[in-house]
């Protein structure tokens, strides 16, 4: 069976297909389709979002499809950036340096914060996966990956957020971990997993 995976990373492609690990599925990204209409993103919360691309998708190309939203919620920000994360620092095209964009996200969040104590910072990653065919939305799961906003920039490896979402229990950044340390207990981990028990039953129907 093929399934789709709604976006053109391909490591996003890989990761899914390594997470999930079900030998009956093919797995595919948009990048492996001749041509599609990319699906706006309208929702007001993560799970809207996905659902909207896992369906809008779905109904494109016939093929059941795994779509993700995901971001940081700060609570002293009343969950800002959430699914503004991308374009927390202003309005970016998709040409744009991603490092500079990255940047200047860390930075507003650094700068809102000032003079916030730690108690306070708590904040999170939030992934919301949704699974649709072209008629329905089949399952719908999230992961949550929580920390706190450390007062300065630390750690390289990673992107976006990840310098400055402190892990506690890890002592460190997101930043700072490696790959595979990250990528086993991350939210789109969390939230992938909880779908393989899910997508492994419907298929032996």
């Amino acid at each position: 069976m093929k399934i789709l995976v709604a976006t053109t990373n391909s490591g996003k492609k890989r990761e899914f297909q390594a997470l999930l690990n079900i030998p009956e599925v093919e797995w595919l990204s948009l990048s492996d389709l001749p041509e599609f209409q990319e699906v706006e993103e309208t929702g007001n919360t993560f799970a809207e979002n996905a659902s909207i691309k896992a369906c809008g998708y779905a109904k494109q190309t016939g093929l059941w499809t795994v779509a993700d939203d995901s971001g940081l919620e700060i609570d002293a920000l009343d969950g800002a950036p959430g699914i503004h994360s991308a374009r927390f620092s202003g309005t970016h095209k998709v040409h744009d340096d991603k490092q500079l964009i990255d940047h200047e996200n860390t930075e507003k969040a650094l700068a809102l914060l000032e003079g916030v104590p730690n108690e306070k910072r708590t904040a999170r990653f939030r992934c919301c996966l949704c699974l649709a065919s072209p008629d329905e939305v089949l399952a719908q799961t999230d992961g949550v990956f929580e920390g706190i906003i450390s007062t300065e920039k630390r750690g390289t490896n990673g992107f976006g957020y990840d310098p400055i979402l402190y892990i506690p229990e890890k002592g460190k950044t997101v930043a700072q971990m490696q790959s595979y340390e990250k990528n086993s207990i991350s939210h789109r981990a969390k939230a992938v997993m909880k779908l393989k028990p899910i997508l492994e039953k419907m298929l032996r129907k």
